[in-house]
């Protein structure tokens, strides 16, 4: 994996970023800190008081989906 977006999250910021990929799931997001540390990583941004998945943020989770993986075993 490219060290530019070489993440270490959490299984919590994981499964944000996760719900971020469907807009019905916006509704969902309980976990306010956890959107903020994926703001401050770049990898979610506000629009609208929306968080939106940054195109870092797909890179990411693409990339990052054998780990995504690891958590649900």
């Amino acid at each position: 994996m490219s060290s530019d977006i070489d993440f270490d999250l959490s299984p919590d910021q994981w499964e944000v970023l996760k719900a971020l990929r469907n807009p019905a799931s916006y509704g969902r997001l309980t976990k306010a800190y956890v959107v903020e540390d994926l703001v401050k990583l770049g990898l979610v941004a506000i629009r609208d008081s929306v968080p939106e998945m940054t195109l870092t943020g797909r890179k990411v989770l693409v990339r990052g989906s054998c780990h995504l993986l690891d958590l649900a075993a």
